[in-house]
């Protein structure tokens, strides 16, 4: 038979359990907050246009980078890949040198006065002279090449997987591999790329956004919404947004896409702003 408590017992219990009840709420608290500070999403960004180029329709745009106030593009399809310099202002190519009928070309990067142009098939990477546009040599690679963009250290290439390849510059041999992750989660489908300081900007295939991502981590830090840049007539012609070059110490992109007629100058800004200037 169970003794009753005496009258000192149930004095001490019911003063140790509210102290017991508010140590269990705070561990609770602590416990739940790691997960969830872990899996924190990306600041919701969006794009404000600056001002807006003509852009070649029939470009099939793969890579797109921007130097000493030129534009340089690769361009995709068989048959219809080329590189080009491109006048930023007008539109007009000055310069293009076509790839093989049977070649696919990519992304493009610029290391010193090389241009690194990625196939897609084909395995193989051609370095073009800068100023004459003329190709120098060609290495190889195993696997697709999508996108490619140089951090000053390594070629960073994209394969449409979700991870990022980090490549000599030398000689394309793989030295790393960074995997990209939105919300904890792999981010696959990763497409033309550009370095910009300690991040990198991604052009997600048949997405409209850009995801900007942190150059140590992977972890994806900014979801950029790029959607309706294009009126609707313009976007019914065109293929999907690929295509991020920076403007450097302005913070701006330019930003178009396949068979886009126009390619622009934008910022990044907070999505928040959307609402308060009242587009």
């Amino acid at each position: 038979m169970m003794q009753p408590m005496s009258p000192r017992l149930r004095w001490t219990l019911a003063r140790a359990m509210p102290v017991a009840a508010i140590a269990l709420a705070c561990l609770a608290a602590a416990v739940c907050a790691k997960p969830a500070s872990r899996l924190a999403g990306p600041a919701d960004l969006r794009l404000r246009v600056v001002r807006a180029y003509p852009h070649d329709p029939k470009a099939f745009t793969q890579g797109l980078l921007f130097w000493d106030g030129k534009l340089y593009e690769s361009t995709g399809l068989f048959a219809r890949s080329s590189l080009r310099r491109v006048d930023l202002a007008s539109g007009l190519v000055e310069r293009s040198s076509s790839l093989p009928a049977d070649w696919f070309g990519e992304g493009l990067a610029l290391v010193g006065q090389r241009l690194f142009q990625l196939t897609w098939k084909n395995r193989k990477v051609l370095v073009w002279d800068l100023a004459t546009l003329k190709q120098q040599t060609e290495l190889t690679y195993d696997g697709e090449g999508w996108g490619l963009c140089f951090d000053g250290r390594h070629l960073v290439m994209s394969n449409g997987s979700d991870k990022l390849v980090l490549r000599n510059p030398d000689t394309f041999a793989v030295e790393g591999e960074l995997p990209v992750r939105l919300a904890g989660r792999p981010l696959a489908n990763l497409n033309e790329l550009e370095c910009a300081g300690s991040v990198i900007y991604a052009n997600v295939w048949q997405d409209q956004h850009i995801a900007r991502i942190d150059r140590t981590s992977g972890r994806v830090t900014g979801w950029i919404d790029a959607a309706g840049l294009l009126e609707p007539a313009e976007a019914a012609e065109a293929d999907v947004l690929n295509g991020i070059a920076s403007l450097g110490s302005t913070g701006h992109l330019l930003v178009t896409g396949k068979l886009w007629p126009r390619l622009f100058e934008v910022e990044i800004v907070p999505a928040a702003t959307h609402a308060s200037e009242g587009k």
